[in-house]
């Protein structure tokens, strides 16, 4: 768990806070597992009908319910990428036994605080100007509607795995007159505008302009900003494009009067800066060679022209990287993967890239990302699908560390459902991992990257796959069939509910001995899920599953065992699961 510090006016709540313990939710909806303390606001994770994860927002304290309400109000007329929408608006129903509260995106990510901690001043330049630019989009939209923010800083802006930037605290962008009387935002957890006498809170668009610098000062210092004597930046931060610096040194002068008339003529001077310079623009990871990956965003936007525009790096690999962009044509965001400079001059490794995606578009299902377009344009071989906005598994539990089988059932049923599909069409993954099932905003979990897939008829041999989710005879170069990836789909299974793969993650031979000896670690796992995962983990793959529909069918057995035991959620969640045909299925998704 995160050190307080990094939590700022956040606190983590494991159960249910007192103003929710008598809350009856709608049919078949449950509780998250996670839950936020905040601001005068408690942020409680929950789990629809449709298995989608929700952020319910609530006030502890019942005399602000009417702010609650206008606070609602207020996000559900707000239309930016970087603000949360209300979906819906609970009202105190006492039949009901719910509300006043809201729902709105559970939101997967960190904050720039927590990113400060974890990282110091080692953020990358490029990826806080990313920052700068969704947030100081998201407040000039505001300004426009004659709006401010009034509450911008480091524990207001929050980053997801994809690099997708969202802005929370809400409940401060609200005309004065509708927030309680004598009720601020706490000064020790926000930057504090010059022109604030004795700290009194003053929203305007000139102190939101400040604020913005401030916590991109902080993002890139690795410390706060102290409110009067700023040093400039570039004394603190050298790396920092000259021209960028001066906007941000603006920005934070002490008289309003003296900074950029507006958020965005600051957003202007520093896209017309960063414009003379190839700037990469990052996701959360490391960026060790900055001058090569330039080279390769620069080559990628040369070749997709004025059809996409490129907007984040979401990681690299051996043979490829994940971009963020938009889809002009179609103005919605995309994932696009593209192969390397020295992959794509490969005849054989471009063919094989497009089957990639042409095996992936064929299986049209809700556990596998849909794929959109192939092309290739000179050297640069890349295709889109669809944007994976919660980041991958691997992601999720690195970082929340490990989950209750009771929250992740519905997943793996999805996911085994899919992998049957792949199965009955005559494909095998053959590379299922953790950093390959991704997240949609529901979090719900999809495979991807069928890089490495066998067709019907082909050679499926080799010693391909990530050893700690490989069976034996993937690590062996034997051929494998879908038992390969039932075992891969157990040992996964075994990660997210226990934090390490069932045979350690050391060198392929120390994995290998310890697969070939029939004893994986499922150690805290209930006796009946222990049970099938130990079948889909045996050393010799005819002792195994014969296929994903199989490994299904007795996952279903087991959650009808679980429910005949522990009847509240099991029995509800078959009621409306297990009879689901995969058209169901594709009108929820």
């Amino acid at each position: 768990m995160p050190s307080s510090n990094a939590l700022g006016p956040y606190t983590p709540t494991e159960t249910l806070p007192e103003h929710l313990a008598d809350w009856r939710l709608p049919p078949a909806w449950r509780w998250g597992a996670s839950g936020l303390a905040g601001d005068f606001r408690h942020y409680q994770e929950i789990i629809d009908a449709l298995g989608r994860s929700l952020s319910l927002v609530t006030a502890p304290n019942p005399a602000h319910a009417t702010w609650l309400a206008g606070e609602a109000r207020q996000l559900a007329h707000l239309g930016h990428p970087s603000i949360p929408t209300t979906y819906h608006y609970w009202t105190s129903h006492r039949e009901a036994r719910r509300g006043p509260g809201y729902l709105r995106r559970w939101i997967a990510g960190e904050n720039i605080r927590a990113r400060m901690t974890r990282e110091g001043a080692e953020n990358d330049v490029a990826s806080v100007l990313q920052v700068l630019r969704a947030a100081g989009s998201a407040l000039v939209y505001m300004h426009q509607a004659g709006s401010v923010y009034g509450s911008m800083s480091p524990d207001s802006v929050w980053v997801t795995p994809s690099a997708h930037v969202w802005l929370s605290h809400w409940q401060w962008a609200l005309p004065r007159a509708e927030i309680p009387s004598g009720v601020k935002p706490d000064a020790r957890w926000m930057p504090v505008p010059p022109e604030w006498e004795r700290a009194e809170w003053a929203p305007t668009i000139m102190s939101d302009q400040w604020q913005l610098a401030a916590t991109c000062f902080a993002a890139l210092t690795g410390e706060p900003l102290p409110t009067l004597d700023v040093p400039p930046l570039q004394w603190v931060r050298p790396d920092i494009p000259q021209d960028v610096a001066r906007a941000l040194d603006r920005a934070l002068l002490p008289q309003p009067r003296d900074r950029h008339h507006s958020i965005a003529a600051l957003l202007r001077a520093v896209d017309r800066a960063i414009g003379l310079r190839p700037i990469f623009i990052a996701g959360t990871g490391d960026v060790p060679e900055h001058a090569a990956e330039e080279e390769e965003e620069a080559r990628l936007r040369r070749a997709l022209g004025d059809d996409y525009d490129v907007l984040a790096s979401l990681g690299s690999g051996t043979f490829g990287s994940v971009w963020r962009v938009r889809d002009l044509a179609l103005d919605r965001e995309v994932a696009l993967k593209m192969l390397h400079p020295s992959v794509s001059r490969d005849d054989r490794a471009v063919s094989r890239f497009r089957r990639e995606a042409r095996l992936a578009a064929q299986l049209a299902h809700p556990a596998i990302v849909p794929i959109y377009d192939w092309d290739r344009r000179g050297d640069v071989a890349w295709y889109t699908m669809e944007l994976a906005e919660g980041g991958s598994l691997e992601d999720l539990i690195s970082g929340s560390g490990k989950l209750a089988f009771v929250d992740i059932a519905p997943q793996i049923d999805l996911v085994l459902d899919g992998l049957s599909t792949a199965h009955a069409n005559g494909i095998v993954h053959r590379d299922l991992k953790p950093e390959n099932i991704l997240l949609d905003r529901y979090r719900r979990w999809r495979m991807a990257d069928f890089g490495i897939a066998n067709l019907p008829g082909e050679e499926a041999a080799g010693t391909t796959g990530t050893p700690a989710f490989a069976p034996p005879e993937q690590l062996l170069g034997e051929a494998q069939g879908p038992q390969a990836d039932c075992f891969a789909m157990a040992a996964i299974v075994v990660y997210v509910l226990t934090g390490s793969p069932p045979f350690g993650s050391d060198d392929a031979k120390t994995i290998l001995a310890r697969q070939l000896s029939g004893k994986p670690d499922l150690e805290g796992i209930q006796r009946e899920v222990a049970v099938w995962i130990r079948r889909a983990l045996s050393p010799a793959s005819d002792a195994r599953y014969s296929e994903a529909s199989e490994m299904l069918m007795a996952f279903r057995n087991v959650i009808a065992k679980l429910a005949r035991r522990d009847v509240p959620f099991w029995r509800r969640w078959l009621s409306r699961r297990i009879d689901f045909t995969k058209q169901d299925w594709a009108n929820r998704v």
